[in-house]
């Protein structure tokens, strides 16, 4: 039993095989098909214009042929009699009887040929309303046609007697015609067939060729799919549709990567900003308890030994004005030192919320050789070398107060941590930031020391914040861990780089990039700059 809505489905399904026909499949059934029409239409004209030939050509003849049985008749054609059937071919001429049909001229004598002769109606009427006219009739057997002309005629008497009433015949076998038809159109469905069967093997390897770009990009699109953000389709002329749909293509899919790229790095970004904010509330709340626990120490140690002797309040074992001046002095240097830790924080805050900086054309040359009169105050006993490696004057555009923070503390870290009388050479040169593809003239600013050096992990570390190369140092002696760090941020700041390199036992080098002023002009023969 079929379901009422079976035709309902099939119909849709009908409906949907567009749908899921390849577009290469529609394309060669297009074409196949219209070529296909196309050769039925020029067929079907070719075989009416040569059939309407064929037949204009036997009508001429027909009527050439009936003018002459009227001539035979009308001058009594001697051996043309009542009856007689002359064949000449396709074409017979004959005279018949009133009354009477056509018979064959050989009678049925044994091996007698059958002669095909037309059945022209016997009717007095019908000869009289088609007398002269070309008709169409068929045979006296099988399926054949005749092209006839017939008119009523009498045929004198040869013995003197009345004439004999009787019909002229004259007419054509289409067989001849409708074979030759038939053969040319046999010829044509061949000779189509090929046509179609050449164009299908043709229509396919063009087809295929011309869509091989929209396999290109179904396959880029399917490696995007699966993460190759970077695929691209490849590069055709632009000045086909398919050349313009891939620079469509490839401007969407690099703005694509490129949104995607950002959005990851805003990703990995947020995690590590959330990573850096959680270590560092954990290293500040670190820092800042040392020095509240040592003033919270030194006010209980005040309390426990009850006040200064010779107050009123005091308390046997009371402490001396000496020993309360030294007290003071730590809670001053535990307080001070609170402080400088509170205004790194605050200054790391500030960068961190992008603080807008004071950018002007700053001479770097002027900053390092004060930060180089400076070193040589506190370590005297040091070798500290300034050495500029270009002809111009490093200028650059920046923050003055910022940059002069920057080599100060640089400066500081080198006098720090390394030993007493250990040498520090200052290098200002002009180099570049960027990659290969967009190179920025810079001034590059290069510290060397020759202390103990630092491992690969340290170097991988060392900009962190609260990082510090030796755990065991002392706070007093190491610093708060925050130095490198400011460096690091003061300098990205100002959209240069920092990097440092180093091998155990062989000293360190910190340097930075800053870009050039726009009114300086670099000097030829630049080195990158390395971050």
């Amino acid at each position: 039993m079929v379901h009422p809505s079976s035709p309902v489905r099939a119909w849709r399904a009908i409906r949907q095989v567009p749908g899921r026909t390849p577009l290469r499949v529609k394309l060669i059934v297009a074409v196949l098909a219209l070529v296909a029409v196309a050769l039925v239409i020029i067929s079907v004209a070719g075989l009416f214009a040569y059939q309407d030939y064929l037949l204009t050509n036997a009508d001429q003849q027909v009527r050439k042929e009936f003018h002459l049985g009227v001539l035979a008749i009308q001058s009594q054609y001697p051996g043309f009699s009542p009856g007689d059937v002359a064949v000449g071919g396709s074409f017979i001429t004959a005279w018949r009887r009133a009354g009477m049909q056509l018979a064959n001229p050989f009678g049925a004598a044994p091996g007698a040929p059958d002669v095909a002769l037309p059945r022209v109606p016997t009717s007095a009427a019908w000869v009289k309303g088609h007398a002269g006219q070309l008709v169409t009739v068929g045979g006296m057997s099988g399926h054949d046609q005749w092209r006839v002309i017939v008119y009523p005629e009498q045929y004198p008497s040869q013995l003197g007697g009345p004439p004999l009433t009787g019909t002229l015949i004259v007419g054509v076998d289409l067989g001849n015609i409708h074979g030759s038809v038939v053969r040319l159109a046999t010829i044509d469905a061949i000779v189509g067939a090929f046509v179609l069967a050449a164009l299908a093997i043709i229509g396919v390897a063009v087809v295929r060729a011309s869509l091989r770009p929209l396999g290109d990009i179904e396959r880029t699109a399917q490696a995007i799919a699966a993460g190759d953000l970077g695929r691209r389709v490849p590069r055709r002329d632009p000045r086909t549709e398919v050349g313009r749909l891939g620079e469509s293509l490839n401007a969407m899919l690099a703005q694509i990567e490129t949104a995607f790229r950002a959005r990851e790095a805003s990703e990995r970004s947020a995690a590590r900003s959330e990573e850096r904010m959680r270590q560092f509330v954990a290293d500040a709340s670190h820092e800042l308890r040392t020095p509240l626990t040592a003033l919270r120490g030194f006010a209980e140690h005040y309390r426990q030994r009850g006040g200064v002797a010779g107050t009123p309040h005091a308390e046997p074992g009371a402490m001396t004005n000496v020993e309360l001046d030294r007290l003071i002095r730590r809670v001053e240097d535990e307080a001070a030192r609170m402080g400088v830790l509170v205004d790194d924080l605050l200054l790391l805050a500030r960068l961190d919320q992008q603080r807008r900086m004071d950018f002007r054309t700053v001479d770097l040359l002027a900053i390092a050789a004060d930060a180089l009169h400076d070193a040589r105050l506190i370590g005297p006993a040091r070798e500290i070398t300034l050495t500029v490696a270009m002809p111009d004057a490093p200028l650059v555009t920046g923050d003055e107060a910022s940059l002069r923070q920057v080599v100060g503390n640089l400066m500081s870290n080198a006098l720090t941590h390394t030993p007493d009388g250990t040498p520090i050479d200052i290098t200002i040169r002009a180099g570049s930031l960027g990659d290969s593809d967009r190179l920025q003239p810079a001034v590059i600013f290069e510290l060397t020391d020759r202390g103990p050096g630092l491992t690969s992990e340290q170097q991988e570390h060392v900009f962190e914040r609260f990082y510090r190369t030796d755990r065991a140092r002392s706070r007093a002696a190491g610093g708060t861990g925050l130095g490198l760090a400011i460096i690091a941020a003061l300098i990205d700041a100002h959209r240069g780089r920092v990097w440092v390199e180093s091998k155990p036992g062989e000293g360190a080098t910190f340097g930075f990039a800053v870009p050039f002023a726009p009114e300086a002009r670099p000097a030829p023969g630049q080195e990158s700059a390395r971050g």
